[in-house]
């Protein structure tokens, strides 16, 4: 089991990558040893976590997600290629199926057929890292590149799907090395999310999958306050329809339950309930009003 925390860039310095990797060193001398970066319209996550992996020896990095549209899979696939060689083998590519409403807003368009371009997507990388190659014409992608697509140094690359959906669970289970879910509490985990991709794993052969469960967090010697806060900033998940299935299926009434909220050892407590309920793995990602970075957070990630 690996428990590991989310980076956030400081809004006030001078230099984002910079402050980053000094993030990334004080986390990795506190004892965590997996970071993720989030993908956004500023910061790219996958190059970001290629320049971290250099600069940091043996520090695990990842992203948390990078979303498969607008994006081709041969680019994702030259980019994580080229993370994995300068990591040294230390890059893991999270992937998600992205929201048709923001989509909208920041290129205009959105992509239909989600789970059909996931599979697609997944079946060019998997044969891109699994083999050097591919040959792929599909009815939402093709990739058929004249050139060589391996990158000595750059495989295996492991490969997660921020999949909390039923379909996206079972393509997830088929092609990929397990999920990334994000707001879905111990009961759908155990209930839901660990059979369903563990079904669809072994029917296609596959070893059992990761489910990396991500959960916000906010170490506060006020939880009553705490919750408000993390009420606030995760509302904004409420308005998009995965996550309100996701939310739903927990049984909640109010989002910021799906934070771990509290002291530290009241927090460790409430992430036990995630491993109690199948959860392999465990990140923590700070919510954006915490200090950067996060007071007790990597102490917690390197207890666990």
């Amino acid at each position: 089991m690996t428990t590991s925390v989310v980076l956030l860039p400081n809004p006030d310095a001078d230099n984002a990558v910079d402050d980053v990797i000094r993030q990334a060193r004080g986390a990795y001398g506190a004892g965590v040893r997996q970071v993720w970066f989030a993908q956004r319209f500023d910061l790219d996550a996958i190059a970001l976590a290629a320049v971290v992996g250099a600069a940091v020896p043996g520090l695990g990095v990842g992203t948390r997600v990078v979303p498969v549209n607008p994006r081709h899979p041969l680019i994702i696939a030259s980019l994580a290629q080229t993370a994995q060689a300068a990591s040294h083998g230390h890059f893991s590519l999270g992937l998600g199926l992205g929201a048709h409403a923001p989509e909208r807003v920041a290129f205009g368009q959105a992509w239909p057929n989600t789970i059909a371009r996931l599979r697609e997507h997944l079946t060019v990388l998997r044969s891109v890292f699994d083999t050097g190659a591919v040959d792929f014409h599909g009815a939402e992608l093709s990739a058929a590149p004249e050139w060589d697509v391996a990158v000595p140094g750059g495989t295996p690359v492991p490969v997660y799907v921020a999949a909390m959906g039923p379909k996206a669970l079972a393509v997830t289970g088929e092609l990929a090395d397990g999920t990334l879910p994000y707001l879905a509490g111990p009961r759908t985990i155990g209930e839901f999310i660990v059979p369903v991709i563990g079904k669809a794993a072994a029917e296609a052969g596959r070893p059992r999958p990761r489910v990396i469960a991500a959960v916000p967090v906010l170490i506060t010697g006020d939880e009553a306050a705490g919750r408000e806060v993390a009420a606030a900033e995760l509302e904004f998940y409420t308005a998009i329809p995965s996550y309100q299935k996701v939310i739903a299926r927990e049984g909640l009434d109010n989002v910021a339950d799906l934070a771990a909220v509290g002291t530290p050892e009241s927090v460790v407590r409430q992430l036990q309930t995630y491993l109690d309920a199948g959860a392999t793995d465990l990140v923590l990602s700070p919510l954006r009003s915490q200090d950067t970075p996060p007071q007790g957070l990597w102490e917690v990630a390197a207890a666990l």
